[in-house]
């Protein structure tokens, strides 16, 4: 899989993380308003980057692998 996530994507695997955009923000060390970035992300008004769409599959294979 190598291309960037979609807003829709990224709010699913965000949902799927149980994290607010404020919790997920904190998780990708986003600093002080980081919220409105994950916000604005998932609304398709910033692109999301190589570097986010990586460590969003991998908070994801490693929540979904913490699971089992």
């Amino acid at each position: 899989m190598n291309r960037l996530l979609t807003p829709s994507e990224f709010r699913d695997h965000r949902m799927a993380l149980g994290l607010t955009a404020a919790g997920l923000a904190d998780a990708l060390l986003l600093g002080t308003g980081g919220g409105r970035t994950v916000r604005r992300w998932e609304s398709g008004e910033s692109a999301i980057n190589g570097p986010v769409t990586v460590a969003m599959r991998f908070l994801v294979a490693a929540h979904l692998g913490g699971a089992k």
